[in-house]
């Protein structure tokens, strides 16, 4: 995932506040303390490659029409960071940097570009929510968007993750 806009700190914190307590997170609080899962604000970042694109992509998202998503394992790798792991938080933010849901990961595949399934593209929630609609996104996506310098490759190791919805709100009126 990418930051689109400026994330807007101020607007994070506050959702993050209303979703901890909207989703529960801080249920166990009162008799066992603080947990790692209830007391870390989890990272914020948009879907996309264009603040249009994460508008989009964040209104299918808190619709629930969008419950999975995919990147690049050369991304990943490229930026120094850890894989996402059944189980992560974050927060999605729209393509003005405005928090809009709330997600928890809950699974987790890596698969060849080319071995992604219809069933996955269709969790996506995209265009017609066709795998060949998929294949063609994804493929320029890969392209325009790469953090690496390995090209596209259609074996390239893709992340398939699926969500939940945690929590979410409305895009905010400008």
């Amino acid at each position: 995932m990418t930051t689109i806009a400026d994330p807007r700190q101020d607007e994070i914190d506050a959702f993050w506040t209303e979703a901890r307590m909207r989703a529960n997170l801080n249920r166990l609080e009162v008799y066992c303390g603080p947990t790692e899962l209830d007391s870390l604000q989890p990272p914020a970042s948009s879907f996309g490659g264009s603040r249009e694109v994460a508008d989009k992509l964040a209104d299918l998202i808190v619709a629930g029409t969008k419950t999975a998503t995919s990147s690049a394992v050369w991304d990943w790798e490229a930026d120094g960071d850890d894989l996402p792991r059944r189980g992560d938080l974050e927060i999605v933010l729209d393509g003005s940097g405005h928090p809009r849901a709330l997600i928890v990961t809950t699974a987790v595949e890596i698969v060849p570009f080319d071995e992604v399934d219809a069933e996955h593209a269709r969790l996506e929630g995209e265009g017609d929510q066709s795998l060949d609609h998929w294949r063609a996104v994804h493929e320029d996506f890969f392209t325009e968007h790469a953090a690496h310098d390995h090209g596209f490759a259609s074996d390239m190791p893709i992340v398939c993750q699926r969500f939940e919805i945690l929590h979410s709100r409305q895009r905010p009126a400008d």
